[in-house]
């Protein structure tokens, strides 16, 4: 009788992987794919690997720089475009792709009209705050720590919050300086496996979206071979049968029909089997 047990599986397989801030970087064409369609964006591509996206109205530049510090990506807005950025946030190499695409779609649904839509008063605004998703998913805030931080019921995630005075150039030129930061890994605070950082004038609602992907418990796609080593003994994995094309699929996908730029949602069927366990203003 075959085996259940995910890791039985071929390395190449779709499972489904819970928490999805421990299911590893997966495919990041989600993200490339809301910028490449986003009208009236310019995309530039530098050394063969690095890539730009600007807004039309020049604000926002969003980079993946793959040889820097902490590659993944980077964005940051200026309401002069020729002036010091009002605002940065970077995402590791290492973020979870479902996260950054949160917080780029977001903002390229937003941008346009400078988020007026998603302020009190907008057809799009929810008044829902980051502090109020920690809350409905059951994370403890930690009382007494500099910084503030809420942790998931597992431990194995962290949303933080700096207080006291910071010079707001600092953040910009720091991300570990930033007003926010998540982060997700056997150790969250001290080693974690990835991080994102949102400096404090980041708008409300980008960084909630983000956290409605980091707190959401729902599992998400993965190779079994994109979950990292040092979580497989911390998440939950299922196998998928459901119809449609996993992760490595869809990546291929959306490459071969780049001129449509088609995006595969996720699977929304159940898994067929019970979860288990298993083993600057500078470029920054």
């Amino acid at each position: 009788m075959p085996s259940l047990d995910p890791l039985a599986l071929d390395p190449n397989a779709d499972v489904l992987v819970s928490p999805g801030y421990l299911a590893g970087p997966g495919d990041n064409r989600s993200i490339f794919n809301s910028l490449d369609l986003a009208p009236g964006w310019t995309k530039a591509v530098a050394f063969g690997t690095d890539t730009y996206y600007t807004s039309p109205c020049q604000r926002v530049r969003v980079a993946n720089a793959l040889e820097s510090f902490y590659g993944g990506w980077t964005i940051s807005y200026a309401e002069d475009p020729l002036g010091v950025p009002d605002w940065i946030t970077t995402f590791d190499r290492n973020t979870p792709h479902e996260i950054v695409a949160a917080f780029t779609g977001t903002l390229v649904e937003g941008v346009h009209n400078n988020f007026a839509d998603f302020l009190s008063g907008g057809r799009r605004y929810t008044g829902t705050s980051p502090a109020s998703l920690t809350a409905r998913h059951r994370w403890e805030p930690v009382h007494g720590t500099r910084p503030f931080r809420t942790v998931s019921p597992d431990g194995h995630a962290t949303y933080q919050m700096s207080v006291g005075w910071l010079h707001e150039y600092d953040e910009l030129l720091t991300p570990e300086k930033s007003t926010w930061r998540m982060s997700a890994g056997p150790d969250p605070v001290y080693t974690p496996s990835w991080q994102a950082f949102f400096s404090r004038y980041t708008p409300q609602h980008l960084i909630t979206a983000s956290t409605a992907v980091f707190t959401d418990p729902t599992p998400v796609p993965r190779a079994l071979d994109q979950i990292p080593d040092r979580h497989r003994s911390l998440v939950s994995v299922a196998r998928s049968d459901a119809a449609g094309p996993g992760p490595r699929a869809a990546a291929a996908l959306a490459r071969s029909t780049q001129a449509q730029a088609t995006h595969v949602p996720p699977p929304q069927a159940a898994p067929t089997a019970l979860a288990t366990h298993v083993g600057s203003r500078r470029q920054r």
